[in-house]
Order: C-alpha cells, then structure tokens, then sequence
C-alpha cells in the first residue's frame, strides 16, 4: 500500500475563510457606528489635513524605494523611478489581491528587467521585512511602555514577543548566508552546472549585499518611513476633529502595523475597522459611534491613494495585474522545484 498522503488545506478554502471573518469584523466595527452621520462628519471634516495626511502617505513609499535601492544596490543598480514604480505594483498587489502577493509582484518585475536571480530578488524583500520587523519591535516595546493599555491588548504583547523571535530567527538566517564570502568558488564553477551555480550566484550576491556598508544604511533608512506614517494618522485626527495628541496616533500606527502579519481580505479590510474602533474606545475614551466611522475614514485615507498611485504603475507595466500574479506565482513555483530538485 501507498504512504497516505497528507491533504492541505485548499487555498480557496482558506481565503473564502479569511473573507468571512473580515466581513464578520467589519459589520462588528460598524455594528453602532450610525453611517448615516457619515455626510455630517464629511462637511465638517478640516480637508487640508486630509490632504496632508494624503501626500505624506503616498510620500513614505518613495523613501522605501530608496531603501530597496540601497540594499541591492551592491548587485544592482536601480534607477529611481524604477523602484518607486515597482513597490507600487506591489503595493496595488498586496491591496487588491489576498495573501500579500505583492511581495511576489516585486521581485519578480526586478527579475525580469535586470536578470537578477529570483533568489536574490526575493531575499532583498525578506531582508526589508526583517528592518521592518526590527524597528517594529523597538516600537512596539515604546508604545507599551508609555501607553497604557487594557487587559483586552494583552495579545499586543504576546506579538510582540512573537514578531520579536521571528526577526531574530530570519535574521540569524540570513546574516549566515550573507556574510559568507563565496566569490572564489562561485565564479569557477562551470555554467553547465545548473542549480548548483545557481545556488552559488546566491550565495554570492547575498554575500556582497551582507558586505556592503549600503546594507546599514538601508537599516538606518528604514526608521523615516515608519515615523512619517504617524503623519497620517494624526493629520486624520486632525482633520475629523478629534484633539488627540501624535502619541495617540503613534500608538495606533504602531498597533495597527501587527495587522500585515495576519491573514486577511485585501487591503486590510475589516480587521483594520474593528481594531482601530476598539483602540479609540478602550485607550482613548472615543464614543463609539464616532470610533467606528473614523476607522471607515481612516481606512480610506492610508489605503485608497496607495492604491490609485499602485493603479498608474501597473499601466506602466503594460500588463494586466492579474496577467503579473500568473507570471510571478509561476516563477516562484519553478523557484521553488529548482530549489527541491538542489535539495
């Protein structure tokens, strides 16, 4: 008899699953939100912080392309408006497809226009989640320890600790991959070698990107991004007239950034209502009616210019969205048999 095998779950499964219980948070989020004050709170809202809380946001996403340019800058060299073009592709990706394929979106189009391994593409994402990750964590230890939150957050904690061992571990991981020196054996192997060189040309690019003083300054470059985003929240305090202070919005930022571990329907629809309802009542004492429609507010101003400016890069491509994810779940697949085949 066979081995049995084991059955996964369908990935259809999964994201009508997903798409249940964010549609299940968000009526949650709105249950006493009284949607028909939304046209009184639109005329009375101050529309030059909205703006502002606007171009900020769009604004941050030009100094993350820089940041990717610096990491791959040792392999690489991008021009500017490439990268800005291609982090709104993955943008747009991750806010109208599930499961965050963007993250695939991008490194692939690098891949495709420079030749560049996919391996190599891939990793210089992974290690931006990884300064990601590790700014989140020093942000996270400062919100709760000025901030005081209700016994409901005590989850944020308990993330905390969880993203924290996840860095660690992706980051001890990488560091040895990186700063391994593999330049002598990569380049004599023989290119009828295959997956072998393949594997090699990794390793070697990944040393040169460790070996690199942009890779500090890429670290470095990642803390601007994270503080300008505050921006926009406080600027929608600001302008739906809620006198909370930028350490509100700090708080909110930061408690709201664990939502992109999570998976959920596209562009965080949802789970971002209901926890920024919950934070806005339990911490800082906001009528729930008015949490509820300013989560709805807030919603649109992070996510809908995101989405327009990850709209206009895609035409750039000239290819369909939907076209892209194909071509870049089908390279990452046959990364993935190559990487089987060298195992």
């Amino acid at each position: 008899m066979g081995e049995k095998q084991t059955r996964r779950p369908s990935p259809r499964l999964l994201l009508v699953l997903v798409n249940v219980l964010s549609a299940v948070a968000l009526i949650w989020a709105l249950r006493d939100a009284r949607l028909g004050d939304f046209k009184d709170d639109l005329a009375s809202m101050n529309w030059l912080w909205v703006a502002l809380a606007v171009v900020v946001q769009l604004a941050v996403y030009l100094l993350y392309a820089v940041r990717w340019s610096l990491v791959l800058r040792p392999v690489v060299r991008m021009g500017f408006w490439q990268s800005v073009r291609f982090v709104y592709v993955g943008i747009f990706g991750n806010e109208v497809l599930p499961f965050k394929v963007g993250e695939l979106l991008r490194p692939y189009l690098l891949t495709r226009e420079t030749n560049l391994p996919f391996s190599v593409s891939l990793s210089s994402v992974l290690i931006e989640r990884i300064f990601d990750g590790i700014w989140l964590c020093f942000a996270l230890a400062l919100t709760l320890r000025y901030v005081p939150l209700p016994h409901q957050f005590r989850y944020i904690v308990d993330g905390t600790w969880v993203l924290g061992g996840i860095v660690l571990a992706g980051a001890c991981l990488l560091a040895v991959a990186m700063f391994r020196r593999n330049a002598r054996r990569t380049r004599a192997l023989p290119a009828q070698n295959g997956w072998r060189r393949q594997w090699a040309v990794f390793l070697e690019d990944l040393g040169l990107i460790g070996h690199s003083r942009y890779l500090y300054l890429a670290f470095l470059q990642s803390l601007p991004p994270l503080l300008l985003q505050v921006i926009p929240v406080w600027a929608a305090f600001k302008g739906y007239l809620f006198d909370l202070p930028i350490g509100a919005a700090f708080a909110l930022l930061i408690i709201l950034r664990l939502l992109v571990a999570l998976p959920q329907a596209p562009a965080n629809i949802g789970l971002f209502q209901l926890l920024t309802r919950e934070v806005l009542i339990k911490v800082f004492d906001i009528a729930p009616g008015d949490a509820g429609r300013f989560s709805v507010v807030l919603w649109g101003i992070v996510t809908l210019p995101l989405m327009a400016g990850g709209w206009i890069a895609v035409g750039f491509e000239e290819a369909d969205l939907f076209e892209l994810r194909r071509s870049a779940e089908n390279h990452a697949a046959d990364w993935r048999l190559q990487r089987q085949g060298r195992d």
